[in-house]
């Protein structure tokens, strides 16, 4: 793993390498340590990925230029721009199968067109938490949207919904309600 020391540091590896991850992690933590840890033992089982790291302790103008308010956080860049990111410490095997899964659409092997999935959740949900573990479980890449935070988007979801219990889930513009295991595997394609 590559540090890196500031923004433009980052910028200037982006514009060489366009697709790379980036973990930002706090010295100390132990969520970080885990992290950090794992990622790295994922990194040697895994050809042509590149994985820079920073200290949230030490560089401050990362974390505020991508919004992100959580240590650990590994951000997933694709052409030059963030896509993807995954918070908390993750286990290996997941991290290498997101890292195997960047490494199989780099040789462009991947034909099936990505599924855009948004999960609306609060932190005191327990099935937003096993909703969010199903996804992980099976690789499914989603951006999460705290409603307990976010006003904005927990108006937006009511409007796409008509509901306001979590977790909900949007899947190319479909809602779920709730954690409905077969419609999000439709959906989703998802074969068990």
């Amino acid at each position: 793993m590559i540090k890196i020391h500031s923004l433009q540091e980052l910028k200037t590896a982006l514009s060489k390498e366009k697709d790379l991850y980036l973990l930002l992690y706090k010295s100390g933590s132990d969520a970080s340590n885990c992290a950090y840890k794992n990622i790295e033992e994922a990194e040697k089982e895994v050809s042509n990925i590149k994985v820079y790291v920073t200290d949230v302790a030490n560089v401050r103008d990362i974390h505020t230029e991508y919004d992100i308010k959580s240590a650990p956080s590994l951000l997933e860049f694709e052409e030059g721009n963030l896509k993807n990111v995954v918070k908390g410490c993750n286990d290996k095997n997941y991290i290498i199968n997101l890292f195997e899964n960047k490494a199989f659409k780099a040789s462009g092997s991947d034909k099936k067109p990505v599924k855009r999935v948004t999960v609306y959740t609060t932190p005191t949900c327990s099935w937003c938490t096993t909703l969010k573990n199903y996804l992980n479980s099976h690789n499914i890449k989603y951006r999460e949207v705290n409603v307990a935070t976010n006003q904005l988007m927990a108006e937006e979801m009511v409007r796409k919904s008509g509901q306001q219990g979590v977790p909900q889930t949007e899947i190319n513009g479909q809602m779920i309600i709730g954690f409905n295991r077969e419609r999000i595997n439709q959906l989703l394609e998802i074969n068990e």
